[in-house]
């Protein structure tokens, strides 16, 4: 059973060359990146205005990430995996026991 979720692939140019698909998964990498040192950056923001600038920007850039997944995702060059009913259950119970255990402290 195939358990992947994407849309047929828009072929590129294989070879040494970058291509359009090495472009843009470049691109996402370093807007994951961006999107994980701007949450610390707006934890540690020394005041109000500060907090706002960054808090500013990093929607800009959560917004120009999930643009961008979306761009790959309909060119068929990112795909998804169709997770089992099991599996989802499993991890539904593992998180809500961590929840609850830390409501109980």
């Amino acid at each position: 059973m195939d358990n992947k979720i994407m849309n047929p692939k828009v072929e590129v140019a294989a070879g040494i060359e970058l291509n359009d698909k090495d472009y843009i998964t470049d691109l996402l990498s370093c807007l994951k990146s961006m999107t994980k040192d701007f949450t610390v950056a707006l934890t540690e923001a020394s005041n109000e205005f500060i907090y706002n600038k960054y808090f500013s920007m990093f929607q800009d850039i959560i917004n120009l990430q999930r643009e961008t997944y979306e761009i790959m995702f309909r060119h068929g060059w990112y795909c998804l995996e169709k997770a089992e009913n099991s599996k989802i259950e499993q991890k539904t119970n593992m998180l809500t026991q961590e929840f609850q255990s830390l409501n109980a402290n």
